[in-house]
């Protein structure tokens, strides 16, 4: 898994939401200091899967959506990059030719062990023990 720019700004825009309040984006990039762009791309991506909502109009913005103490980095990392693995060769339905049935890559089978492992610490513990520390 390869935490992406888009990750990183994303757990910062949970954090800056984490008061409970709407926050316009623009308030959101300055607390954050994230590019403007790219908060509106994350934005879309935290509301399609249901971690933030967004309100339209003049006194609009985005609001958290899901419960800090339920929700952890793997959920959002989860949201923003859904395919994420460490290497490609992890992807369902990928064909390599060196991983067989009858020989097995190595590598292949302790980077699924590094996965396993990863996405085990990332789901520990919830963004509410991790943002009131």
């Amino acid at each position: 898994m390869l935490f992406t720019r888009e990750c990183d700004y994303a757990v910062r825009m949970i954090r800056a939401l984490s008061s409970g309040e709407v926050s316009s984006i623009s308030s959101i990039v300055r607390q954050e200091q994230l590019p403007n762009a790219i908060a509106y791309k994350v934005a879309r991506k935290l509301e399609q899967a249901g971690l933030i909502k967004g309100y339209r109009g003049t006194t609009g913005g985005y609001a958290l959506l899901c419960d800090l103490d339920q929700t952890t980095l793997y959920d959002v990392y989860t949201a923003i990059d859904p395919n994420s693995l460490l290497t490609d060769c992890m992807q369902h339905g990928y064909d390599c030719p060196l991983n067989t049935r009858k020989q097995p890559c190595l590598v292949h089978g302790e980077l699924c062990r590094i996965q396993s492992s990863l996405d085990q610490e990332l789901r520990k513990k919830s963004l509410a023990e991790i943002l009131r520390k």
